[in-house]
């Protein structure tokens, strides 16, 4: 990851997998909390590093992630038992937007804002 972001990848990563709830995916659970997280978690993603969002069609429908400086970052790949084949056709905030609301937007990426260790991060 460069160094310019004054975030790396792997600190929203924890951030992610502190935050996901009931209150980011009506289907989050204990033994699978990243389920149903993917289209906010790309949208929070994306406020916070900008880049691409890209999207692969999935037996249940279409799956979201991020592709930043050319590479793939999908954050919710472990609600999958099954290996994806990844198409990487571009999408946009609007698609990725259709799979969650406003009020589950809002939480996850003020709950993961919280627990980046800048608290201080102007978001695009």
């Amino acid at each position: 990851m460069d160094n310019h972001y004054p975030v790396q990848i792997e600190q929203i990563i924890k951030a992610l997998s502190k935050s996901w709830s009931l209150d980011s995916s009506s289907k989050w659970s204990k033994d699978n909390p990243a389920k149903g997280q993917c289209g906010v978690a790309t949208l929070v993603v994306h406020d916070i590093l900008g880049g691409e969002i890209k999207k692969t069609k999935l037996p249940d429908g279409w799956h979201f992630y991020n592709f930043i400086n050319g590479k793939r970052y999908d954050l919710t790949l472990s609600q999958f038992k099954e290996d994806i084949l990844y198409m990487d056709i571009p999408s946009n905030r609007d698609e990725a937007y259709s799979d969650t609301n406003e009020k589950q937007y809002k939480y996850l990426k003020q709950s993961v804002m919280n627990h980046l260790p800048f608290s201080n991060i102007e978001s695009r």
